[in-house]
């Protein structure tokens, strides 16, 4: 059931400002950033950051186009106050990092958001968008949340669970062809076991030449070869939040 999302006309981030356009929030025992639409909406997006934290610029970016788009956007402090992945960390020590951030271990916080949207935001509609680290949290809410109408891990795949294949709402995942990250075998294997197993809508997409963290890369370091994918994957990720939130 890999159907394609219709397109349709969206604000897709290359012409926005950059730079955070929402404001820090308390959500219970953790921090968010939320940004809101011009005009009233019961929708709304959970943002889930990559292991550099919610406080980088990319993912609020990404926040602030799901805004531009008529989405009440929330990036929730995943990492519960616990220092993010920094770029100049010795790599041999990123297992130990990641011990205490597992990304299907997010079920108090993803309660406490729905919530809030709930109760503070008036949402009646939510989906999840993720990148890195949060496409893989993506990925398990599809898993565990029917409430998510929709969700569109970016660069994320659930290894561990047995039961990574039955998706409780329509999916879309996203990877890049060049990924060291994730490799195309293991690609391979999600779309097959998917078409096997799951009886949602759902979508696997592969952007040619593209690497890890193409999709939420910072406006000035978009070059021109890469631009018209990073910009069709933004539209695809809008388009299949319109189709099913």
């Amino acid at each position: 059931m890999a159907n394609e999302a219709k397109p349709c006309p969206c604000h897709v981030g290359d012409l926005m400002e950059y730079g955070g356009l929402g404001q820090e929030v308390q959500i219970e025992h953790i921090k968010a950033y939320v940004v809101k639409p011009s005009a009233a909406s019961d929708k709304a997006i959970i943002v889930i950051q990559d292991i550099f934290g919610w406080q980088l610029p990319n993912t609020r970016y990404m926040a602030d186009m799901l805004a531009a788009n008529g989405y009440i956007a929330v990036c929730p402090d995943l990492f519960v106050g616990k220092d993010p992945w920094s770029p100049s960390r010795d790599w041999s020590h990123f297992q130990e990092w990641l011990e205490d951030k597992k990304p299907t271990n997010i079920n108090k916080e993803v309660d406490a958001v729905l919530r809030y949207l709930k109760e503070q935001c008036g949402a009646k509609n939510m989906g999840a968008v993720g990148f890195c680290w949060g496409g893989v949290c993506t990925h398990y809410i599809a898993l565990q949340y029917p409430e998510v109408r929709a969700a569109v891990s970016v660069y994320g795949i659930v290894h561990e669970r047995e039961d990574r294949y039955e998706l409780k709402g329509p999916t879309l995942f996203i990877f890049g062809e060049k990924d060291e990250v994730i490799p195309l075998d293991q690609v391979s294997v999600l779309e097959a076991k998917l078409k096997e197993k799951c009886t949602v809508d759902y979508q696997v997409k592969i952007f040619p030449g593209q690497t890890h963290g193409f999709v939420h890369r910072k406006r000035e370091d978009i070059n021109p070869t890469d631009k018209p994918h990073i910009l069709e994957a933004r539209a695809d990720l809008l388009n299949w939040l319109n189709k099913y939130v």
